[in-house]
């Protein structure tokens, strides 16, 4: 479908972060850590006297974990920090160690806490607690075997059991050796992050501390610098230990080092995966692309091979061309992985293939999302128009159906009609479907929803303003009163209220417009070739609380570029102006 897209929204960017929960009613633990899996929640008992404030007591396996709401995917809590955080909506799982816990959670903030009830602790003065509390340790796979990661300074540290002096471990030998009843306090040299295993059997300990590198970097004569120059890789946003490179390697060898010295450097004779340990032999190679990465913890590290293929397409009896020809989707031109299609599909089946060859087919029993393997299961398909999503790197799938309604309505308190019962029809845009419009409606201080055919079956709701991404019986919006012009993309969730449109003004989808990566580290890149911007652009970035932190303007080009090295971790809006016309869209930002 082509349209010609002009006008842009203009928002308002004394943007204001409001947490409104009143739609509540339950929340629980969901993930491979939990008893239930990923089917079902175990339900978190509400305080009595905040009702904000959930805990739970409960046994939990090595996993994944995340907070959600009334049972339902709409509001979910996730971050990567454990066992203390802030989950954030629709964020990354909670990496979760075996142990049985005491949680808190907090569904206002998304602050949480997993506190582990272990007999076995670690005391002292180099320790959190000095000598007055243990902190508890973690059981790991062994009978007798207990870990952490914990921050020490300088000082003694000793292990005992119930928190209770008449059976401790100690021993005079750092980093390791073998605690014995009553023992010498184990002397701590010098502040640092460290794993600390200890055996209550054996009374075996040890002490590694856990290096914060510069650098790591792959080198060797399968690389592009040889053995004189490495190659740099890029630690993950979520995980310090674990750096990762593309790059193309011919026949030859390879390894790892830090900071690029050779004190410390990872090798194994295994390929294309294996774990590197220190002064290890070189690393077999066969020439190829690959995606490799390294986890600077445990040494496990993988090659693994990058197919430029010229097609990713759809085959299958629910698509056009059958099982004889491939429908072939689009390059998505931000992410070099990530094809994209909109498609009417039948009942049937169907798989992802590369290059119309079946040496490259992806397939997977799971419909509407599911991660396709070689060779995989048939996806089964109900039949419908879909926005279809496939990376050719991770085998990762969505197939977001497309739904045209009849009527979309803004609804609540806030309206003109102020109430929960009457909705004020939207406009649907002539040339696209999914696009919704109010040009210009008086609101006032309140709250809000979007929905479908004046009734409750299909809403969208979220707690940002005045830009956001409404999701199936989401949160209400909180509303800031005054007149706006009001879009919604019934597809994606996204809506706007800035300026009121005039009547010879054309709408701008706010979905034309991406921002990538998101969240990023140090650049975010703008894509505009999808709306006909002429002339200059201004960038305005703003954080949640208001503050201007970025102003920028460049001659326009489809990919614009921001350099955001400078600004926290965070939450921002950025504000995109071309003479009288501009949009919103939100990114994060994590170090």
């Amino acid at each position: 479908m082509t349209m010609k897209l002009r006008l842009l929204l203009s928002v308002l960017f004394s943007a204001f972060l409001v947490t409104v929960y009143g739609q509540i009613t339950t929340v629980g633990l969901i993930g491979s850590a939990t008893p239930n899996g990923w089917d079902s929640d175990t339900t978190m008992v509400q305080d009595t006297g905040n009702p904000d404030l959930w805990t739970l007591d409960i046994e939990l396996v090595k996993g994944d974990a995340k907070f959600r709401a009334n049972d339902d995917w709409a509001i979910n809590w996730g971050a990567s920090d454990f066992p203390t955080g802030t989950g954030t909506q629709d964020g990354p799982n909670i990496p979760v160690f075996a142990g049985f816990y005491h949680i808190e959670f907090n569904s206002a903030t998304g602050e949480y806490s997993f506190a582990v009830e272990s007999p076995i602790g670690i005391i002292g003065s180099a320790t959190p607690g000095g000598w007055d509390n243990d902190t508890n340790m973690y059981h790991d796979t062994t009978a007798n075997g207990y870990f952490i990661y914990l921050d020490l300074v300088a000082g003694d540290a000793k292990f005992r059991q119930d928190d209770d002096w008449a059976v401790n471990w100690g021993a005079a030998d750092w980093p390791s050796g073998t605690g014995t009843q009553d023992g010498a306090n184990i002397p701590v040299p010098a502040a640092g992050s460290y794993y600390i295993t200890f055996d209550a059997g054996t009374g075996e300990y040890n002490f590694q501390e856990l290096v914060d590198y510069t650098t790591i970097g792959l080198i060797g004569d399968a690389t592009p610098g040889g053995w004189d120059t490495d190659t740099p890789m890029t630690k993950d946003a979520n995980n310090p230990d674990l750096w990762r490179v593309d790059v193309v390697l011919v026949d030859g060898s390879a390894k790892f080092r830090a900071d690029n010295d050779w004190a410390t450097n990872w090798g194994s004779s295994d390929w294309p995966s294996g774990t590197g340990i220190q002064d290890g032999d070189n690393i077999p190679c066969v020439a190829g692309k690959y995606r490799v990465t390294l986890n600077t913890f445990t040494g496990e590290y993988s090659f693994v091979e990058l197919i430029d293929y010229s097609t990713i397409g759809i085959i299958g009896s629910a698509t056009p061309g059958g099982w004889d020809t491939d429908t072939p989707m689009n390059h998505d031109m931000t992410d070099p992985d990530v094809w994209k299609l909109r498609q009417i599909l039948t009942d049937g089946e169907l798989k992802f293939r590369g290059n119309n060859d079946w040496a490259y087919n992806w397939g997977s029993g799971d419909f509407p999302t599911g991660t396709g393997v070689q060779d995989g299961a048939n996806i089964p398909i109900p039949a419908g128009e879909y926005n279809i999503t496939f990376n050719s790197f991770t085998g990762e799938y969505s197939f977001l159906e497309i739904v045209v309604y009849s009527t979309v309505g803004i609804i609540g308190p806030a309206t003109p009609l102020a109430n929960w019962d009457e909705d004020v029809n939207m406009t649907k845009d002539s040339e696209d479907e999914n696009l919704w419009k109010l040009s210009s409606v008086d609101l006032t201080d309140g709250e809000a929803k979007f929905r479908a055919e004046d009734a409750w079956t299909v809403n969208w709701g979220a707690t940002d303003w005045p830009t956001g991404v409404g999701t199936q019986d989401g949160p209400n919006i909180p509303i800031t009163g005054g007149t706006y012009g009001v879009t919604l993309n019934s597809a994606s969730g996204e809506y706007a209220f800035g300026d009121p449109l005039s009547a010879k003004e054309e709408l701008l989808n706010p979905a034309s417009i991406t921002v990538f990566p998101n969240p990023a580290k140090e650049r975010v890149y703008i894509d505009l070739s999808n709306v006909e911007f002429k002339g200059d652009v201004n960038f305005t970035v703003v954080d949640m609380q208001g503050k201007e932190v970025i102003n920028q303007t460049m001659q326009v080009s489809n990919v614009m570029e921001l350099n955001v090295a400078n600004l926290p971790t965070g939450t921002y809006m950025v504000r995109i102006q071309s003479g009288k016309y501009l949009v919103g869209k939100k990114f994060s930002i994590v170090k």
